[in-house]
């Protein structure tokens, strides 16, 4: 196992590399110049845009740039923001709490929720909590998260005045976990439906495929209890799949935490993304994109790791 690890932690490096040139490209090849953000209208252009040109950088060639940036960014130094010339590592190590509390929140409730319901849909299958639990998962996999975001402000914040819609504390009053929590619901709730849609049917489609097999006749005929009998054998064999999707929804869950973060004015590194685009900050647009691709490996690293502890059957030697 852990010469697997480390044998996926080196595959890692040149993936991880070849991320870095697709970021810098495409990010210096979007329509829009950071130097037109920056300057003041009411000034000689052509003076300030030289000037800025020179002190930023920009002047130099695109691969010339890209080294630079490249050796700066292996020496753990993430570059400075074009507008408030404030380090990028302090901009993120400011906004990644809140992101990170969001996330954790929105995995926690999807893998056990989209689990335990996917198992409880299997178990009793063409049956009216059945039926119920699939017009859950269909609404959750048809409707847009920006959408069910402005139906859940409309009814819960507008009309039934439940919880708080913006921010993640409310202004003027004492921080307390009570005001973080009504906070967190609606975010987390917009994040945690399609993922838990799709975390149900997988779940309900991988148990139906195990519920008839031979070793569980058998692990009944030895008197084993039936809930024995479920979660010990049949949702263990049932698990690979879901590790799979759990997997793949995460990089899913950092690209839609900018949506959500943005509607919400949730403080963290989505609303730091859709600032910086807005203002073609591309030092920090480079370092938030790194940032996901980071997750993104390392979600997929933690699913390979989660195939050998579900299923004793796989080894990596």
């Amino acid at each position: 196992m852990h010469k697997y690890i480390a044998r996926r932690l080196l595959i890692s490096f040149p993936v991880l590399w070849g991320i870095t040139v697709l970021i810098f490209v495409f990010i210096n090849l979007m329509p829009g110049d950071p130097i037109m953000a920056m300057i003041d209208p009411r000034s000689p252009r052509w003076v300030d845009r030289e000037a800025l040109l020179e002190s930023l950088g920009l002047n130099k060639p695109l691969p010339v740039r890209y080294v630079l940036w490249l050796r700066e960014l292996i020496h753990g130094n993430l570059g400075y923001s074009y507008h408030s010339k404030e380090p990028i590592a302090q901009i993120i190590a400011r906004n990644i709490v809140p992101t990170l509390v969001l996330i954790g929140t929105v995995v926690f409730i999807t893998t056990f929720g989209g689990l335990l319901l996917g198992v409880m849909s299997a178990l009793r299958p063409y049956s009216l909590r059945d039926y119920v639990l699939t017009v859950f998962c269909f609404s959750g996999v048809a409707m847009p998260d920006f959408f069910f975001a402005l139906v859940l402000v409309y009814l819960v914040v507008l009309k039934a005045g439940m919880l708080p819609a913006f921010g993640m504390m409310t202004l003027g009053s004492p921080p307390s976990l009570l005001d973080g929590v009504r906070h967190i619901i609606l975010p987390a709730a917009v994040l945690s439906f399609r993922t838990t849609a799709s975390i149900v049917r997988y779940a309900r489609a991988s148990m139906l495929e195990v519920l008839n097999a031979h070793y569980l006749s058998t692990a009944r005929a030895k008197g084993l209890a039936e809930r024995a009998v479920i979660w010990g054998h049949a949702f263990r064999n049932a698990l690979l799949p879901m590790i799979t999707v759990l997997g793949l929804r995460l990089p899913w869950l950092v690209g839609g935490s900018v949506i959500v973060e943005t509607i919400f004015h949730w403080p963290g590194m989505g609303t730091v993304f859709i600032r910086a685009v807005g203002g073609r900050d591309y030092p920090v647009i480079m370092a938030t994109s790194l940032i996901s691709a980071v997750a993104v490996l390392l979600a997929n690293l933690i699913a390979d790791i989660a195939y050998a502890f579900a299923d004793p059957r796989i080894r990596y030697e």
